[in-house]
């Protein structure tokens, strides 16, 4: 077993395998200098140190349906802990039945992002959990709602007692918003063939995943795409050099023009994560293309204006498949009952 180490990267905190005896790699040197290897694991968030209790709470809580109106849709219902931290449909459906207007982004080390959502209107995961929980076409449920369904379950008024201590008010909207948080920040997904590669396993990536990468790199894919999610950092134009179809980009969703009012954010979405990709399909935020050969080129014709090759579409894709990590082993807990004063599912 390789020895391991502490490291703090913007404000989190986190354990780190040191890497193999490495053979100089002239695009190793290239990737390391853009790239960091997902994390085993995630100790902090935002300069809060996460606690057994809130994250036991967290899951709980994660796969609670009455944090919806309908005691229906949970958490898990658009983030599928057993689906790549998606629901692998173009829009999620929510409160009855209504479709979601974009594509439900992994959950899955969604914690190293800058910012959630495809606009990055939430700043961090505590603020992504109360968003869906309060949005009519999702779970269309209220604070003070949510708040009078856990007080009145006798397990979560002790469970929030346990994970937040030193509250005056242990069962509240945003303690349940924060024990979400510290349950999310554990689906990370380290060890794929890419980090393996990264540590100086030469041969964890084939030849045409090695060509690929260097396609990522020289092709300018990682100027969008780098750090350790590959995307989730900034924002950027969709459509940069050619603005691909109404139906991949529906002219009613503006993106970022949306949180910011500003008219140079028109059609700027957060560069997507592409962690574990190749597990999260339909693509890009309108969910409209099923096959990531197929995003592939179309990323290269809208953003590097550039028509790929089928050899390097087949390369480029076959990089990416080797980011897919080790998947969270998640059981599904055991929720209490409701009782008398449970507010009734609407």
């Amino acid at each position: 077993m390789r020895p391991i180490q502490m490291l703090v990267l913007g404000g989190l905190t986190f354990a780190a395998a040191l890497p193999w005896e490495a053979t100089a790699d002239p695009l190793r040197d290239k990737a390391t200098a853009l790239f960091k290897p997902v994390p085993a694991t995630v100790s902090q968030t935002q300069g809060r140190t996460l606690t057994e209790a809130q994250i036991a709470l967290g899951k709980q809580l994660f796969f609670e349906p009455r944090l919806s109106r309908s005691h229906i849709i949970s958490c898990n219902t658009c983030h599928n802990i057993g689906t790549g931290g998606a629901d692998n449909v173009p829009t999620s459906v929510g409160h009855g039945w209504q479709k979601g207007p974009r594509n439900s982004p992994t959950v899955f080390n969604a914690v190293f992002n800058a910012a959630q959502f495809w606009d990055g209107r939430a700043e961090d995961l505590q603020a992504q959990a109360k968003g869906p929980i309060q949005a009519s076409v999702e779970m269309n449920n209220t604070p003070e709602r949510v708040e009078q369904t856990l007080a009145s379950i006798p397990e979560y008024v002790a469970a929030f007692s346990a994970a937040f201590p030193k509250a005056e008010k242990p069962v509240s909207f945003d303690n349940m918003a924060l024990a979400i948080e510290a349950f999310e920040a554990t689906l990370t997904t380290p060890d794929s063939p890419f980090d393996r590669y990264l540590a100086g396993d030469d041969k964890a990536l084939d030849a045409q995943q090695k060509e690929g990468l260097a396609l990522f790199i020289d092709s300018g894919c990682s100027a969008c795409h780098n750090g350790v999610n590959l995307g989730g950092q900034a924002y950027f134009p969709f459509g940069l050099v050619r603005k691909p179809t109404e139906d991949i980009l529906p002219i009613g969703d503006k993106g970022r023009f949306a949180v910011t009012k500003t008219s140079s954010d028109a059609y700027v979405f957060r560069a997507a994560p592409l962690r574990n990709i190749a597990l999260t399909a339909p693509y890009f935020h309108s969910g409209q293309v099923w096959e990531l050969k197929e995003a592939v080129a179309i990323m290269g014709n809208s953003q590097l204006g550039r028509e790929l090759k089928d050899k390097e579409v087949a390369a480029i894709t076959a990089f990416l498949h080797g980011l897919s990590g080790r998947q969270p082993d998640v059981s599904y807990p055991i929720l209490p009952a409701s009782t008398a004063s449970t507010p009734r599912p609407e």
